[in-house]
């Protein structure tokens, strides 16, 4: 029997989380991508994994391939472009797994809105825009508003607007670069950035914990911090886990961006997979959990266990990521480091772009250049360690 993982270029998650921990698992691991090139040619980075190449995005290249290897004990996917086919192809196959109407809800932000909407749980004033529609279609949405690929992840071409001019522009623009992708027009949901992190087996969901974001300046979203903050008030816990209820989410992963304001816990978008950038690695680490085995666990059909109880923690950490602040190549930068800093905090820093490589600015986290991490006992402690942490190395762009 056999694990299979789809996706698409390697990421941290699936390196240095999923791979190992199905090797320890004593799981034979195939990956299923369509970019095997990209992956590491050492079958010792992989964990041991194979890699073939398939066409992960439908569903049949996706049965295909699981059909030409040994029989499945379990398929998953931590990509959000795949958790849809991913989720149709177990469906086929009779493993366990989530509800591909879930994931679709979840891709597809109109249909997050229209579904939260319809479950009487929150309405944000939405308008989709097609490939030919004129943008003054979302005129009747209030401004500020918020421009973004109807399917789109990583805050890529995701923009603060305030106005029609301003829209018309940013919607030439997100066109320019995705030609043919629908756009959506959403109402600026202003409040407090929290994420809620959930682990479910199809019958009973898991609180992990959550995060407090701290973001760049407008007019794009790139999230520069993370501080651990999982003690959110019941009233605005129901109001997520309602929210994740009505959407179908309840298998496997989730990662839920929301804002809070007035008493409310208003939805920004539902990840249907582990949260990413590394976090999830840490979070792993802070609770002591093996995330990325329960993980696989689930999808081979085994019950949630017991799991920490994130609140009473006695332990805070932080992460941040160093941005490039222009366009340009990369030519100074540190390799991987660990250290224990003052009060006994870990600190670890992981490289997310490599020296030598040329990249635009994008006010995305494709402009992220590293990863920076502390735990320890208290948030005080911890940012002043993280703080000097940083400030002992360096990162230099040129354009």
């Amino acid at each position: 029997m056999r694990l299979y993982l789809t996706a698409l270029n390697p990421t941290d998650s699936v390196l240095d989380g999923f791979l190992p921990a199905a090797a320890r698992l004593g799981l034979p691991v195939t990956v299923l991508t369509d970019q095997p090139a990209a992956w590491p040619a050492s079958p010792a980075q992989r964990s041991g994994a194979e890699v073939a190449g398939a066409d992960v995005r439908d569903v049949r290249g996706v049965l295909d391939a699981v059909h030409r290897g040994e029989p499945p004990v379990a398929l998953l996917s931590n990509s959000d472009h795949l958790q849809t086919p991913t989720a149709l192809a177990a469906e086929y196959l009779g493993l366990p797994g989530k509800d591909w109407r879930a994931t679709l809800r979840g891709k597809d932000k109109r249909l997050t809105r229209r579904t939260v909407a319809d479950a009487g749980l929150d309405r944000v004033a939405a308008v989709a825009l097609g490939p030919d529609d004129s943008p003054e279609r979302a005129a009747t949405v209030p401004f500020p508003a918020v421009v973004k690929p109807r399917e789109g992840v990583a805050s890529e071409d995701v923009y603060l607007v305030d106005g029609v001019t301003e829209l018309r522009r940013r919607v030439a623009e997100i066109r320019a670069r995705r030609p043919g992708q629908s756009l959506l027009v959403e109402e600026y949901l202003a409040g407090d950035l929290h994420t809620l992190e959930t682990l479910g087996d199809g019958t009973t969901t898991a609180v992990l914990g959550g995060w407090r974001t701290s973001l760049g300046p407008p007019p794009t979203f790139t999230e520069e911090a993370l501080d651990w903050a999982p003690e959110l008030p019941a009233p605005l816990l129901a109001q997520v886990l309602a929210q994740l209820d009505a959407l179908g989410v309840g298998f496997g992963a989730c990662h839920t961006e929301f804002v809070v304001a007035d008493g409310r816990a208003r939805l920004v978008e539902v990840n249907y997979r582990l949260i990413g950038d590394r976090v999830d690695l840490v979070m792993a680490e802070l609770l002591g959990l093996p995330l990325f085995a329960q993980v696989i666990r689930i999808h081979a059909g085994d019950p949630l266990p017991a799991l920490p109880d994130p609140v009473s923690l006695a332990r805070h950490a932080r992460v941040e990521w160093v941005c490039a602040d222009r366009s340009g190549t990369l030519v100074a930068a540190p390799g991987p480091v660990d250290a224990t800093g003052p009060g006994g905090v870990l600190l670890g820093s992981r490289p997310l772009r490599t020296v030598g490589v040329t990249a635009p600015l994008t006010g995305t986290n494709r402009d992220y250049l590293a990863a920076l991490h502390g735990i320890g006992p208290d948030p005080a402690t911890v940012r002043d360690a993280l703080r000097d942490f940083r400030a002992a190395h360096r990162w230099k762009i040129e354009a």
